[in-house]
This record gives structure tokens, sequence and C-alpha cells, in this order.
């Protein structure tokens, strides 16, 4: 299977287009700050996600990148939640879009918690 594959993968990817196409009507003036922060992370959610698959082979490797992987999502909430504080969102966009990052979040728990399920040897 290809990490393109992963449940965790393709909706953390979603959430990141979802927030990408929202952060286009932010502010200019948050152009080099909220705007780029809550895109870095959301992106790296995904990155990671690929990372990790690609080092399963080494279970301590894959449970650290989905580790890092589930720190970027958690700092893609905190920017969501700056983005309804400062009105760049609606309370409907909010809840939405957290609904989904906590469900990625849980994703990658399970996938932390059980990485024998996704062709780590326990062996090693």
């Amino acid at each position: 299977m290809d990490f393109k594959e992963l449940i965790a993968y393709k909706k953390a990817f979603k959430l990141a287009m979802d927030i990408f196409i929202i952060s286009k009507q932010f502010p200019k003036e948050e152009k080099y700050s909220l705007t780029d922060q809550i895109r870095r992370s959301s992106r790296s959610t995904c990155a990671n996600i690929a990372e990790s698959y690609r080092k399963r082979k080494y279970p301590k490797h894959f449970v650290s990148k989905l580790t890092d992987s589930d720190g970027e999502n958690s700092e893609t909430i905190v920017w969501l939640e700056f983005s309804l504080a400062c009105e760049y969102i609606n309370l409907e966009t909010f809840n939405k879009l957290i609904s989904e990052s906590e469900e990625i979040g849980k994703l990658l728990n399970f996938m932390i918690n059980n990485p024998d399920k996704f062709g780590c040897s326990t062996s090693n």
C-alpha cells in the first residue's frame, strides 16, 4: 500500500487544501504570519505521515514521525483558534475544520499505538 491510501493521509490532505482555500481570504497583513503558519502546519501534517510510512521498517522512526505529524495537527488547531478569534473564519467553518482535525488526531494516535497494523516489524 502507498501512503496516499492511508485514511489519515487522505483526511489530512483534504484539511490542508480546505485551509488553503479558506486562507486565501485572510487579510494581506497576515500573509507572512497566520496565513503562512496555518498552511505550513496543515501541510506538514501530511508530509510527516508520508515520511513516517516510508520509515515503517524502523518502528521507533515510524512512531516518531507520526508524533511529529500529531504535533503539527495540534498546531493547526491553534491557528484555527486564532483565525476564529480574529474573525477571519466564522464559527461554522471553525467547528467543521476542528472536527476534521480532531478526527485526524484520532487516526494518528491509532497508528502510533498500533504500528504493527501498518507494516512495522516489532521484532527490531
